[in-house]
């Protein structure tokens, strides 16, 4: 059973940076398509950017193109959202998903693994 959690969240500064971590435990990441996705009020929840089974990457998300980069390490069973420049629209719950697909989706419903989340606040 493939868990997931994620870490890196917290209070940032706009015009800093940001890394977020989602560290799985029970499987090999590497088998599964990961996706992060942003949860904040009035917008629902929605995705950031993606990176396939095969390692190419989506950024969904048209406010985080140019300033997100989503990496694996296969050492560490980890995917990282790295995201320079925060604004603060990038306040939110950040989730990691997890599906065993070879393609990146942005529909909540495509992913069966979730994590629990992690608050970003983006605030001087």
């Amino acid at each position: 059973q493939l868990q997931l959690v994620e870490s890196g969240g917290g209070l940032v500064q706009p015009g800093g940076s940001l890394r977020l971590s989602c560290v799985a435990s029970g499987d090999d990441l590497t088998y599964y398509t990961v996706t992060w996705f942003r949860e904040s009020p009035g917008k629902g929840r929605e995705g950031v950017s993606c990176i396939s089974r095969t390692g190419t990457s989506t950024v969904f998300l048209e406010s985080a193109k140019g300033r997100s980069t989503i990496s694996r390490d296969k050492t560490k069973n980890t995917v990282y959202l790295q995201m320079e420049n925060p604004e603060q629209d990038d306040t939110g719950i950040y989730y990691c998903a997890a599906r065993v697909s070879y393609s990146c989706s942005n529909l909540v419903p495509h992913y069966h693994d979730w994590g629990r989340g992690t608050q970003v606040t983006v605030s001087s």
